[in-house]
């Protein structure tokens, strides 16, 4: 579903007219062409979907293929702008909710390359099924599911990279089921690969639970990666001889681990060293690997009737005199690919619960249900047989329950479907259905979240009417997936929330008329109840903003201003307050997509300038007084003086946080002072004071940049550290002298008795609280080294 407003800006002229307001209300559809339906791919469709679905037509419809169409690069840029918003999760939200209007403030798809980068460089392993290419709402999920993973960052425009990419392909099938085999665009998820430090490419690394990540640093040959990767299969093959082999076949029973063993004879063909070494990885707590010398086991070998090479399969409990009632399995392949397939095929299956006795499994253990309709909806992925050993550290038990047996149980459950669920060791009353991808990686990161986090499934039985305590529910569609990426951040905040809110989400899919009473018209649409008052989330998919967003609503940073209240704070301000406040209409889709951004902003300057806002819907007559044309409409408001403006407007075309905070803190009055040479070497130099300065060229984009937040700086230390500017344009010569090399150079220059050092030390930072915890630490420093120079003078 999606919230579209019509078409132009949101109401630059408007009249007081009912008819106009319901316009705006009712919401209606005004773009040229649906973006889905522009890449032809469904709401759901993955982002490798679209990626395909844009590679497609890209290579179809590119200016390059049809110069004779005068029409070729306006519709290539239909397509490139639709792809360019659904590839980005953020993006794609805003879309869903408001449509087009939502995006006002972004522009991408504006620029493409040619006809040649779509065709070899663009989506080089979305056609590789053995590589799994991970998005960064994907990636933390994959590397902690407790596999091995080793990980491709990649550009497309490194040719490195495609020199890489067939030998890449080759070792990623032949590694298929021992290793993971990961592959990320970097070009497409560049916060991703800047939080993981990537500033190289291809840079290759492995990722396993409980290790740190390891950098390939090797020849790039398949071998060598095969070689490197290896190393970090902790499986080990075991060589057994008439001593220790009756007893690990005893033994088996008990533990429940079978074991996949390969007799070496002179005759017929040995599995290789690798090849047991790779059956190892693969079967990984499901089958213990061994090897026998038959050469020098020739007896041992001669009573299980072994004359030639071979391996065979022995499930727990069997009998090593009677090998067909003990149910020994011999093997033929040499291919360990055939062999792990035909050992799964033989494990036995997961437990099934009675309807009878499921109260009782889930009331005092923690359960992955798989829930199924009857025979013909078994789980027949032979590869979810790992969850039991992958999710055994989290003590969770897998099993199945059959709905045909007893459907009062999964309607109470709200289970329609063939699906797996969470129990978290409460009853039937604390669980959480799956929705992400019947992947295994995915089910093991789904499993191990919800059991340590505090989201529960909700419906009309359980879901919360006028309670006491604060619920935040997430209404969702399975379908959708900003919806799927959202889940395992909302996880993630319960933990840090706990005792204090409770989190639940809502499938509108199945639950759509308590959808429909709640309003909810997009997906996902997340809302705080907190007993008769309502606030829908607007912000990024994030644990961080969400727990950002929690903190607002108990301490707001934005003032709800009335028209009285506007007069009072605003108009009727102390001489040096600066006041930034947004006139807007709940009804307005940039406005709803500028709050999340305007809070952010707004806790940015807590302290420096105070925020407010103005509902225009509920004081229309005071907001046409002031002569607000248009939605929404950012006003500043500064420090009073005989020359001052009234307000200044902001016309600025970005409107996130750090745009906004950056407008606004360039009307801060300047704290720093502006040096001479003259006037540094007096007051710098010579002075008794510690002085932080920035070092810049008026030219210089990153200084600009920078301005804002050195004043920040300058205010967060006045008192203990002056805080001063060199123009090093104008003074040349002194910033040379003081081996100033770029712009901006921030350095600190501590007073400790005596002339400071021209060369000062160097901050390598530009963010104003880092600087400013740093300057501390060094004060701090500074001020015990006097103490211990004073109490060795006593």
């Amino acid at each position: 579903m999606e919230l579209l407003v019509s078409k132009g800006d949101c109401i630059r002229y408007f009249k007081r007219s009912l008819w106009l307001v319901l316009v705006c209300v009712i919401v209606l559809v005004c773009t040229d062409q649906d973006y889905y339906s522009l890449l032809g791919v469904s709401r759901e469709a993955s982002s490798r979907e679209i990626r395909q679905a844009f590679k497609k037509l890209a290579l179809k419809l590119h200016p390059d293929k049809n110069q004779n169409d005068p029409n070729a690069h306006e519709n290539f840029l239909k397509i490139n702008r639709a792809y360019e918003v659904l590839k980005d999760e953020d993006l794609r939200k805003k879309y869903d909710k408001y449509g087009e209007k939502g995006l006002e403030d972004q522009q991408q798809g504006g620029r493409y390359e040619s006809w040649h980068f779509y065709r070899y460089d663009f989506g080089i392993y979305d056609d590789d099924p053995e590589i799994i290419t991970l998005d960064r709402g994907e990636f933390d999920a994959a590397v902690n599911s407790g596999e091995l993973w080793f990980v491709n960052f990649y550009s497309p425009r490194c040719s490195h990279c495609h020199e890489l990419a067939p030998t890449w392909r080759e070792f990623a099938k032949e590694m298929d089921g021992v290793i993971r085999i990961g592959a990320v665009n970097c070009g497409d998820n560049r916060m991703l690969c800047r939080i993981k430090g990537i500033n190289s490419y291809p840079s290759l690394y492995v990722f396993k639970t409980g290790m740190q990540p390891v950098k390939y640093y090797g020849d790039r040959s398949k071998e060598s990666l095969k070689n490197f990767a290896m190393q970090y299969v902790t499986s080990t093959v075991t060589e057994l001889w008439a001593g220790n082999f009756v007893n690990a076949i005893e033994t088996s029973f008990a533990s429940g681990v079978g074991w996949l063993i390969t007799f070496c004879a002179e005759r017929g063909d040995c599995l290789s060293y690798q090849t047991r070494l790779k059956l190892a990885g693969m079967l990984e707590g499901l089958v213990n690997v061994g090897w026998m010398d038959c050469g020098t086991q020739g007896e041992l070998c001669d009573n299980l009737d072994i004359s030639s090479s071979t391996t065979a399969y022995f499930p727990p409990g069997a009998t090593i005199n009677n090998k067909e009632k003990g149910g020994v399995l011999f093997l033929n392949s040499l291919d360990a690919r055939e062999i792990y397939q035909e050992i799964m095929q033989h494990l036995p299956d997961f437990e099934i619960i009675s309807a009878a006795s499921l109260e009782d499994h889930l009331a005092h253990h923690r359960w992955l249900l798989f829930f199924q309709f009857g025979d013909s909806d078994k789980t027949n992925v032979q590869e979810f047989k790992k969850l039991k050993f992958l999710l055994k550290d989290e003590h969770i038990q897998v099993g199945k329950f059959d709905c045909l047996s007893s459907p009062t149980i999964c309607n109470k459950l709200y289970v329609y479907q063939p699906c797996l669920a969470v129990f978290k060791g409460k009853g039937t009353g604390d669980y959480e259905i799956h929705h992400g991808k019947k992947i295994l990686y995915d089910i093991v990161a789904f499993a191990k979240e919800s059991v340590n986090s505090h989201v529960i499934t909700l419906g009309p039985q359980n879901f919360p009417d006028k309670e006491k305590e604060p619920w935040l529910v997430d209404f969702f569609a399975p379908w959708c997936p900003p919806c799927r990426a959202l889940l395992p951040e909302l996880r993630k905040a319960s933990k840090h929330l706990y005792g204090q809110l409770k989190f639940g989400t809502l499938d509108c899919t199945v639950h759509e008329g308590l959808c429909n009473m709640h309003n909810i018209r997009a997906y996902p649409t997340t809302v705080v109840f907190n007993q008769s008052d309502v606030h829908e989330y607007e912000g990024h998919h994030s644990a961080e903003q969400i727990l950002e967003f929690i903190e607002d609503l108990r301490n707001p940073s934005v003032v709800s201003l009335t028209p009285e209240t506007f007069v009072e704070l605003v108009q009727r301000r102390k001489r040096e307050e600066i006041w930034m406040v947004d006139f807007y209409a709940p009804w307005c889709g940039p406005c709803q997509a500028l709050m999340p951004e305007w809070k952010k902003m707004a806790r940015m300057l807590i302290g420096l300038i105070s925020v407010g806002s103005v509902d225009c819907q509920k004081y229309y007559s005071f907001c046409h007084q002031e002569n607000v044309r248009g939605y929404p409409e950012i006003r500043l408001f500064p420090q009073k003086s005989k020359t001052a403006h009234q307000y200044y407007s902001y016309n600025g075309w970005h409107r996130d946080s750090y745009s906004l905070r950056g407008w606004a803190l360039g009307y801060l009055p300047q704290v720093s002072v502006d040096l001479t040479p003259q006037s540094f070497t007096e007051k710098v130099l010579n002075g008794k004071d510690h002085w932080v300065i920035d070092f810049y060229a008026p030219w210089c984009g990153p200084c600009q940049n920078f301005a804002p937040e050195f004043e920040i700086l300058a205010r967060t230390v006045k008192g203990k550290v002056k805080a001063g500017k060199v123009d090093c344009q104008a003074y040349a010569h002194t910033c040379e002298t003081a081996d100033i090399r770029a712009y901006p150079t921030v350095k600190f220059y501590p007073y400790q008795g005596a002339k400071k050092n021209i060369l000062g030390e160097y901050i390598d930072s530009r963010d104003a609280k880092s600087i400013a915890d740093l300057l501390n630490e060094k004060l701090e420093a500074i001020q015990n080294k006097g103490k211990r120079k004073k109490s060795r003078n006593k």
